[in-house]
């Protein structure tokens, strides 16, 4: 499974995406590896659905890309990842 990387970089809000049904996840990455994802040393911002979080996953476990911050979609609301306080 390929992700489609349409990332958005910056501080951009507008992603269509984000309104669809079927997504699921938004990720902040790192492209440690020029690839698909995007080219080395970019910060990208993706909107997925769950087999293209997967395919992410993936692409981290393998060492193309670092996720820098998680969050889940709902409705097209980004509910961030809460870190656990110890």
């Amino acid at each position: 499974m390929r992700v489609d990387c349409n990332g958005v970089g910056g501080q951009s809000e507008l992603d269509v995406k984000r309104y669809h049904n079927d997504t699921r996840h938004m990720i902040i990455y790192d492209t440690l590896l020029s690839s698909a994802m995007g080219e080395q040393g970019e910060r990208l911002r993706l909107f997925l659905t769950e087999m293209e979080y997967a395919a992410a996953k993936h692409a981290e476990e393998i060492g193309n890309i670092r996720i820098v911050k998680h969050a889940a979609i709902v409705e097209g609301h980004i509910l961030y990842d809460k870190k656990r306080r110890r």
